[in-house]
Parts: C-alpha cells; sequence; structure tokens
C-alpha cells in the first residue's frame, strides 16, 4: 500500500481512518463502536495477513491442507480440543456484544482477504513462496479454537505420575518444588503402573506450535506487571507497568493497536488475530496481566471394557464414549478421516486396548466462555474499579493477576478464572475416571484474593505463589504448581523503601538484568577455599560480582556458562545418587533437570545448596564444597573455549544473543530464510531475572521473554511508553518488520501517543476506508 489510500470496506456504517505512525502502530478511528472493530480485522489482516492464517489453522486444525500429510496427526489432536458446545451461552459469557464484535472483526479480516485475492501482490511472501491462499474465517472461529491458550498443569500432574511410578517420591522434590508445601498423596484406585511414557503426545500435538525446525518452540508463559501509586512516581500520578513472557518469534506475538469511536477509546496490545485489547489502557484505567498458576487440568485414567474398547467404567456401569467422526483435507494426498473420542470429562488422548486402559483430559478451558483472552472484550472498557471487579467475572483463562489504575489514584490487583472444587482431591495427581473424583463446579470470584491502594503503595506480580499470608490455600486449593519467585523477589527489594520512580525508570526495570538466584549461589561460593591458580581466579571473579548479569559482563558469562552447564547437574547428581541406583543416576538427572526453554526454575539448586544435609546426606556441607570446587575449572575452560583466553574479552552477550527465525523458515527457500531472519543481538539476563531472557542451556539463544513492554502514565496518557519486537508488521518488504529489533534489545521504548493531536505529530502513513458505494474523498 501507498503512504496514502483509500479502499471501500464492506459493511461500514461511515467513514473511517487507520493513521500509522512512525513505529508502525495503527490507529483506527470510526464513526460507530462495531466499524471500528471492523477495521481492526482490516488492518490485522493488512499488517500480519500469514499470522492470522497460522493460527486458524493451528487452532481449527486446518494445517495438513497447506502443509500436507505430515500434519494430520497435529490436526486431529487440534480437532480433539475444540470448543463443541452450544453457542448462545458461550457468546454471552464474555459479555452480551461479543458476538456482534467478532462479526465485524471478522468481517474486516475477510474483507482484507478478498483485497488480496485480487490484487496477489498483497498477498504476503509465505503465501506465495508455498503456493497456498489464506482462508476466510467465521465469527465462531474464535471460540471453537481453545489450544492456542495456554495450559501447562496436566504437564505437571503427568511428570509427577512417571516419577512415582518408577522412582522415590523424594526424587519428584527434587524435580519441582510445590507451593505451598504439600505432601503427594496417590488417590485411592490410582495405578500408576498403567501409564505409558507418552500418555500425553496427542495434548502436546494439539497445545505445542507445529513443529517445523526441528527444534521444540517454548509455550509457557510467563510475565511481570506492578503498578505505582501516586506517592511512589515522581509524576505523582499512578504507574502501570507490563512485559508479558512468551516464545521469541517472527511476527512477533503481540500487536500495538489504537481503537477509537464513539463509547470506547482503546490502546495497547492484544493477540492480532483477537478483537479488542487485552494490555493497556481506555483513557479512564489501565489494566495489565500475568499468568497466575489457577490449576484447570485433570487426567483422568479409565478401565475400559474388554468386550468393548469404546465404553469405560463409570459408577457400576459402561458408559458409552461420545464419538465424533470428522474428515481432514490434505494437500497433494488423499482426505484423511479421523475419529475423536471423548468421555463425560473431555477427550480421550491414550487408549491401552490390551491393558483395557484410557486417558481423558478434563479442562477449565473447554467450559462456556474460555476461548484465550476473549474474556478482555468486558473489562476493556470498564471505566473504574468496581466495573473492573464485575468484569472479572467474565474472565475464564489463561488464569490471569489483573492489575488496575485509574488516575484518582486507585490502584488494585484481582486474579481471575475459572477454579474448579475438588472436594476430595487435591489435584497434583492424575485420578481415576470412575465417578470417585468430580469436580463440583467452579469458585465464585469473589473467593479468589484482591487487593487495592495498600499502605505500601505498590502492587507486583511475576506468577510466582503470591495467595496471601491469610489465604486457606490447602481448603481452597488454587494450585500447588506456581513459577519460581525470583522475579517477584527482586521486584519487591527494587521497590521497597520509599523511592519514586519515573515511566523512564520502570522501563529499565523490565530489563533488569540481577539475578537474585546468582547472589544466593555467590553467597555459599565465597566460603569455598581452593588449591589451584584457576580456580582461584574464577573464585575471585565470581564472589566480587554483584549478580548484574548485563551484557558486558565477564563474570556473566562465566557464572552462566558454570551454574547452568556443570553446578546444576553435579548437584542433581548428587542428590539423586542417594534415591536410585547408580545405573539409574544420569536417566534421572535429565527427568529432574528443569526445561528452561522460557522460564528457568532455580529452586531446587538453591535448595541443596542451602541446606545441603537435607539432600546430600549428613556431610553435605563438605560434599557441596567438593562439588562447588571440582565444577570451576571446567567452566572456566569451556568459556575460555567459547570466547577465548584473554579475560578482557569474556562477555555475557557475546555468547547469549537474540536470533529470530520464521516459524515456515525449514519449508523456505535461502535467500527468504535470510530476509525473514532477524538478529543476532547480545542480550544480557537469563530466566531468573526480571528481564527475562530465558535460553537453552545448550546454545545459549534466548527462546524467551518480552517482546512487549508498556508503561502507562496513567492520567497524562501520551506520556506512556512502549516496545514491541521485532516490529509491528509480519511482511518483510514492510519499513515495519524488524525496525524495532534493536532498540528493544537495549531495553529502550518509544512513545505510545493517544490523543488525536499527538497521533497526528507522529504520523507516516493514512488509509481512508469508506462503505460500499460512497465516493471517494476529493484529493486536497
Amino acid at each position: 500500500m501507498t503512504a496514502d489510500a483509500e479502499y471501500e470496506l464492506p459493511g461500514l456504517e461511515g467513514p473511517a481512518e487507520i493513521l500509522i505512525d512512525r513505529w508502525g502502530v495503527p490507529h483506527m478511528y470510526a464513526s460507530t463502536l462495531y466499524d471500528v472493530f471492523r477495521v481492526q480485522g482490516f488492518n490485522a489482516a493488512r499488517d500480519r495477513l500469514w499470522q492470522l492464517d497460522f493460527w486458524r489453522r493451528r487452532g481449527l486444525g486446518l494445517l495438513a491442507e497447506v502443509f500436507g500429510p505430515s500434519m494430520v496427526e497435529r490436526d486431529r489432536a487440534s480437532r480433539l480440543f475444540h470448543y463443541r458446545g452450544d453457542m448462545h451461552p458461550e457468546w454471552l459469557s464474555y459479555g452480551s456484544d461479543t458476538k456482534r464484535v467478532a462479526g465485524a472483526f471478522v468481517d474486516g479480516v475477510n474483507a482484507y482477504i478478498r483485497l488480496a485475492l485480487r490484487d496477489r501482490e498483497l498477498l504476503p511472501l509465505e503465501f506465495r513462496e508455498l503456493g497456498y491462499e489464506p482462508a476466510f474465517w467465521a465469527p465462531e472461529d474464535f471460540a471453537r479454537i481453545r489450544s492456542n491458550g495456554l495450559y501447562y498443569n496436566l504437564d505437571s500432574e503427568v511428570a509427577r505420575a512417571l516419577i512415582l511410578r518408577d522412582h522415590d517420591p523424594r526424587v519428584e522434590d527434587l524435580r519441582r518444588r510445590r507451593e505451598p508445601p504439600v505432601d503427594l498423596v496417590v488417590p485411592e484406585g490410582l495405578d500408576l503402573s498403567l501409564f505409558p511414557d507418552d500418555v500425553q503426545r496427542i495434548y502436546r500435538l494439539a497445545i505445542d506450535p507445529p513443529d517445523l525446525s526441528g527444534v521444540k518452540e517454548p509455550v509457557l508463559q510467563g510475565s511481570n506487571n506492578w503498578v505505582l501509586a501516586p506517592h511512589r512516581t515522581t509524576t505523582g500520578r499512578p504507574l502501570l507497568a507490563n512485559d508479558p513472557h512468551r516464545a521469541l518469534s517472527v511476527p512477533s506475538l503481540r500487536y500495538v493497536a489504537h481503537l477509537s469511536a464513539p463509547g470506547l477509546d482503546v490502546i495497547g496490545a492484544g493477540e492480532p488475530a483477537l478483537p479488542g485489547i487485552s494490555i493497556g489502557h481506555n483513557g479512564r484505567i489501565a489494566f495489565g496481566l500475568t499468568i497466575f498458576s489457577i490449576d484447570q487440568e485433570d487426567l483422568y485414567v479409565y478401565r475400559t471394557n474388554p468386550d468393548n474398547p469404546m465404553e469405560y467404567r463409570y459408577q457400576d456401569g459402561w458408559e458409552p464414549m461420545r464419538v465424533v467422526r470428522d474428515t481432514v483435507k490434505v494437500r497433494d494426498s488423499e482426505d484423511v478421516e479421523v475419529e475423536l473420542r471423548y468421555t463425560r470429562h473431555g477427550p480421550v488422548i491414550y487408549e491401552d486396548a490390551e491393558r483395557h486402559t484410557a486417558f481423558a483430559v478434563r479442562a477449565a478451558w473447554l467450559e462456556p466462555g474460555t476461548a484465550p483472552y476473549l474474556g478482555s472484550m468486558d473489562y476493556m472498557r470498564a471505566t473504574n474499579w468496581d466495573e473492573f471487579l464485575a468484569a472479572m467475572n467474565r474472565w475464564g483463562t489463561p488464569p490471569e493477576n489483573q492489575l488496575f489504575a485509574d488516575p484518582a489514584g486507585n490502584i488494585g490487583w484481582k486474579p481471575a478464572g475459572l477454579t474448579p472444587i475438588r472436594p476430595n482431591w487435591d489435584g497434583t495427581l492424575p485420578v481415576p475416571g470412575d465417578g470417585r473424583y468430580e469436580w463440583a463446579g467452579f469458585r465464585d470470584m469473589d473467593e479468589l484474593p484482591v487487593a487495592s491502594n495498600p499502605e505500601q503503595g505498590w502492587l507486583a506480580t511475576a506468577n510466582e505463589m503470591n495467595l496471601p499470608e491469610d489465604y486457606p490455600a490447602h481448603d481452597k486449593v488454587i494450585s500447588f504448581d506456581w513459577y519460581p519467585s525470583s522475579r517477584a523477589e527482586r521486584l519487591a527489594e527494587v521497590f521497597g523503601g520509599d523511592r519514586r520512580f519515573s515511566p523512564e525508570d520502570c522501563v529499565r526495570l523490565q530489563s533488569d538484568f540481577v539475578s537474585l538466584p546468582a547472589r544466593r549461589i555467590l553467597r555459599r561460593l565465597a566460603s569455598v577455599t581452593a588449591d589451584d591458580d584457576t580456580t582461584n581466579d574464577a573464585l575471585r571473579l565470581l564472589t566480587a560480582w554483584d549478580g548484574d548479569l548485563s551484557p558486558e559482563s565477564a563474570p556473566g558469562a562465566l557464572f552462566e556458562v558454570w551454574y547452568r552447564r556443570h553446578l546444576r547437574p553435579a548437584l542433581l547428581r548428587a542428590a539423586v545418587a542417594r534415591l536410585v541406583p547408580a545405573d539409574q543416576v544420569e536417566a534421572v538427572v535429565r527427568k529432574v533437570t528443569p526445561e528452561e526453554s522460557l522460564l528457568a526454575d532455580p529452586r531446587t539448586d538453591v535448595a541443596i545448596l542451602e541446606h545441603p544435609v537435607d539432600s546430600l546426606g549428613e556431610d553435605g556441607e563438605a560434599v557441596l564444597d567438593e562439588i562447588l570446587r571440582s565444577t570451576l575449572a571446567p567452566a572456566v575452560a569451556e568459556v575460555e573455549q567459547l570466547l577465548g583466553p584473554d579475560r578482557g574479552t569474556w562477555a555475557w552477550g557475546r555468547l547469549h544473543v537474540s536470533r529470530l527465525a520464521h516459524a515456515l523458515s525449514p519449508l523456505m527457500s535461502e535467500d527468504t530464510q535470510a530476509r525473514l531472519a532477524v538478529g543476532p543481538a547480545a542480550r544480557g539476563g537469563s530466566g531468573d531475572t526480571v528481564g527475562n531472557t530465558a535460553y537453552l542451556a545448550d546454545t545459549f539463544v534466548q527462546t524467551g521473554g518480552a517482546t512487549f513492554r508498556i508503561v502507562v502514565d496513567v492520567g497524562d496518557w501520551d506520556g506512556s511508553l512502549v516496545m514491541n519486537s521485532p516490529g509491528q508488521s509480519g511482511d518483510p518488504d514492510s519499513p515495519h518488520f524488524s525496525d524495532l529489533f534493536e532498540a528493544w534489545s537495549r531495553g529502550e521504548a518509544f512513545p505510545l501517543c493517544y490523543s488525536r493531536a499527538a497521533v497526528e505529530a507522529v504520523t507516516e502513513r493514512r488509509i481512508h476506508l469508506r462503505p460500499i458505494g460512497q465516493p471517494a474523498e476529493p484529493e486536497s
């Protein structure tokens, strides 16, 4: 499109326009509320059409139609987890007009698709190179797609079951810490020997991003958010900050946009394939979210009828599975008929005819009103704290810590999400599906904690176990699977005292690379002595370090190589060796080592270091000293191999980089792969730091973190700051494809302009949209 363009948009009630600013943010203005959602859909397709189409195909199980037979099994898995209930209560669960909003958004997307199919130069590169076309949308697509969300509790249940199947329960204590502490009790009737190692393979196929590169893309989410009261800011107004952490990708997951129409003036970010805004402000309130780890999933285990494997035992009889038959279209091949099976609890993900067992998933996110993030339709239009709290009753999944601020100086925190009531078990392990373990509905949202205007003047969340001390966590179980508290503890450290913060301070804090786990590990290291020069040099370098994993840090490079690749394996090996036979140690160490592709988990390592007798035996202190001493020299040798022998050239950012690749790169030509690749850029931090830059230890390449960051100056809305990497557009020919990547990697931000005057001052392109049949505007 040219800098100024004009198009007819079917369904528009009046003229509309899109002002695109110098950072690629679209500011959309329309004369009616539903027109602006129609424009949002058109614009999302203009900038991210391939991404929208891929999101839809993945969620609806339509990948084989364009990528061939290798995707048939994945398509079946996705379809297994569709919402298949009544659409009337489904739409009403989000808000009275969500169906109309979804219809308008889809109309806009489909209008752009028609435009691109007429003028094929507008088709994104991915379609042209791989020889397929975007498909048209229906409003129901948003509601039917459930597997594109964020879920992980089932992984914890299964991992625990497999560990307890094979090992001492103390092995599970090494794998993952449960918060608050709870003893594991195998539910009555659960036979752990029936569990196959790959029981959740179909579940993972449904919810994991398609693997086209051979590298598993992380799917978990962390985030930071905080809100500061006026007496804790330099502006005298509240500040709200949010930086959701997801897998790094091209294009990025988030999309910054501004929707302005009568009754709505909201700006911030959401996912480009969904209507509305989930993080930002509406000129009346500001809002942000992070994952709050409600246990929303259970794995049920059934005994099936030896005479009819399509029946499972429930109470005193055999109950038939419900069967849905479907057809998967396959590119360059015959269609494939698939059969989807369901018990009363949910989709069947594994069956073993020989052992007469079946396994099914019960998930809160298959209930009405739980399509991921669609609940933002209600709260993004709230105008005060009471309305915001009321809107939380319509939030289903994923469960979130929602933060609030308004120009009057009020700040608040409210977690939201469907919380199953389990009357006779705690959700830590799978359960028999014979009727003994049933949900007794869901907790009322008022039963979840809430806080507003605390005396300390700040609220912050970072996915940690943040239930208040007086919350009855064992009676009203939320979860025992929370993320580590490292980032939350660092935020509490920074906000302690009475310092005042500016918007720029908050931006800097979003890229804070101080590692509290590193500090705790170094405290224990300070008592170690050594006889050889190499180890002593390493001790001096590390013990003089402040724990700041800046990209320039030499001790930071040594620490990360030592900790992730030498110290941790040695600690776990020593702890595991006391619990399993010698020939099983290495295999068990692999099982209990955290998968750190998105968020690190130092809890077990720190616990061993600070309480070695508990894990390493009566001589634990001596064993630990030897581990610390013996692992340093090999780590130094590895860093020398990676960065050279000259300590003056060592820098964490030389090892730890962000390098982004497109999901379809393996299918593209080399030239196209190069055009779509972004980076590398040196990075500081780790998965343990507020500036989360989680990485795989074998490559040091960043895999997860915050591509989108926002700081809202509540009341002086034009003073807000934002970042979205690598850029707003998914088109490599666009100036906004990767223009923000370098600034993002340096921890910078740009103005999130809101008032019309501020937007006009930074506008670089205009797109005029008019109803069908309305004359074009005369040229000025």
